[in-house]
């Protein structure tokens, strides 16, 4: 499987790269889900413990008649109580403490031990969803079924290679070349913050952030620019492509060290079975 690779100053056009097996695997967004539920990464948080309990009430309501602080007879559920005022056997209560009563604790609370266990992945379960992940990237299917604004017509060839002259343009020149090559897909290249519509303004999430696409480059590389988001090959995580079919543009350092990834990972898995026969 080979691609063409977009060159910056137009010398080396037509130029192909043999891309790795990565990116024909078979593209599993089941388990790709199930790794990206199981990386997130949740804040703990519970109530005080005593919460709801911190008022004085009885639990002690007896259930005879004709007795002291009984509740029996009375009309009223039998339930722990606060006393406010008495005369003698009457008394003027109200539930307290039970999550069903006004100022109660609260009935199923979250605990901070659920937050705090380690949730756990098949090594090779974490292998394929990567693998699913970046093999999307190379799918126009999995690109057009991610971002609906893209028109169903429209012809696109990924995965998207650069050559490392890219990195050395400015800002100016570079959102210049994107948008010369990625004709059609200004809408989702670049990222943008809109005023989100509705109630969600007033509960702490007033801006919509469109991510914009993915610029992977290789271990050796740097590149700065703020419009899009930019990973070197070794700090490349799952949440950075899912949803599978994230536009990407990969740089000829970063397919290269794909490849080596891939070769070196086959040798060991070839070694150890000589050594296990």
């Amino acid at each position: 499987m080979k691609t063409k690779i977009l060159t910056a100053t137009g010398q080396g056009k037509g130029r192909e790269i043999e891309l790795p097996s990565v990116f024909s695997e078979n593209i599993r967004n089941d388990i790709s889900q199930k790794f990206f539920e199981i990386s997130k990464e949740q804040q703990p948080h519970s109530p005080d413990p005593l919460a709801g309990k911190r008022a004085s009430a009885s639990g002690i309501v007896r259930h005879k008649r004709h007795a002291w602080k009984t509740a029996y007879g009375h009309g009223i559920s039998r339930v722990p109580r606060k006393i406010f005022w008495r005369r003698g056997t009457q008394f003027y209560w109200i539930g307290a403490t039970i999550s069903s009563a006004r100022g109660g604790r609260a009935a199923h609370p979250p605990r901070v031990e659920h937050f705090l266990k380690e949730k756990k992945m098949n090594r090779k379960e974490i292998e394929i969803a990567l693998k699913s992940a970046i093999a999307a990237t190379a799918s126009v299917e999995m690109l057009k079924k991610r971002y609906s604004s893209i028109p169903r017509e429209l012809k696109i060839e990924v995965p998207i290679v650069v050559d490392e002259a890219v990195l050395k343009l400015k800002t100016k020149e570079l959102v210049k070349f994107l948008r010369e090559h990625l004709k059609g897909l200004e809408g989702v290249m670049f990222r943008e913050r809109s005023m989100r519509a509705g109630r969600g303004r007033m509960r702490n999430r007033k801006y919509r952030t469109r991510a914009g696409l993915l610029m992977i480059i290789g271990s050796d590389e740097e590149k700065k620019f703020s419009g899009i988001q930019i990973r070197k090959v070794d700090e490349l995580e799952i949440s950075d492509l899912f949803p599978l079919g994230r536009l990407t543009v990969y740089t000829e350092n970063a397919i290269k060290e794909l490849s080596q990834v891939r070769e070196s990972k086959e040798n060991n898995e070839k070694a150890e079975k000589k050594e296990n026969k």
